[in-house]
């Protein structure tokens, strides 16, 4: 594009010139011209890529999504109708709908990741849990339990020997969390007392 004398801006014009001729690429490209897209790529490469930059906040990534919306520019330039707007116009909302639609594909991802992640997950053993499991004798521990209120030792069993999370104990007792807490900490405490366990 040429540049507008000095003391004139010319832009009107020069916007109305340029979407004629983006227009006729499209054309051109719906017919399966490769020169007028290879043209039409250096027009409007870079208004998908700083589209897809804005939403995504990652070059790589819109580097990436560049490449996919002008293929998607290649085999979909017959759909283009000029009446409904401008060429740019329409890259850049096929950029900006394609940079959301990654967007909610990656937080779908980590989200579906982190579930896996707690499914996963093993919880460590408390020393008073090792010690119970592989220590003491059966009777010595059930005397010791049997000295925990019925809360307390309700809320042990369910960490310790049902493998529950403290929140599946709260659910399951239907009690806030904080109170199982509490429990299982007050109940581990007697126990460490009753068993001898160094804390």
């Amino acid at each position: 594009m040429t540049t507008p004398p000095p003391g004139t801006t010319g832009a009107p014009a020069d916007r109305d010139t340029r979407s004629v001729r983006l227009a006729g690429l499209v054309g051109r490209v719906a017919d399966g011209d490769r020169q007028a897209f290879e043209e039409l790529y250096d027009e409007t490469a870079a208004i998908v890529h700083g589209t897809a930059v804005r939403v995504l906040r990652d070059p790589d990534l819109a580097a990436d999504l560049t490449q996919d919306v002008m293929v998607e520019v290649w085999r979909t330039a017959a759909r283009f109708d000029v009446t409904r707007g401008s060429v740019t116009a329409w890259v850049a909302t096929m950029a900006h709908r394609r940079a959301v639609d990654k967007v909610r594909s990656v937080q779908a991802q980590r989200t579906r990741d982190e579930v896996a992640g707690i499914k996963d997950y093993v919880r460590p053993h408390d020393d008073v849990a090792e010690t119970v499991e592989h220590s003491m004798e059966r009777d010595r521990v059930e005397g010791c339990l049997g000295s925990l209120t019925d809360l307390q030792r309700e809320a042990v069993m369910s960490a310790y020997y049902e493998g529950l999370t403290y929140r599946e104990v709260a659910q399951d007792r239907g009690v806030a969390l904080p109170t199982v807490k509490s429990r299982i900490r007050d109940g581990l405490n007697r126990l460490r007392e009753c068993l001898g366990v160094d804390r």
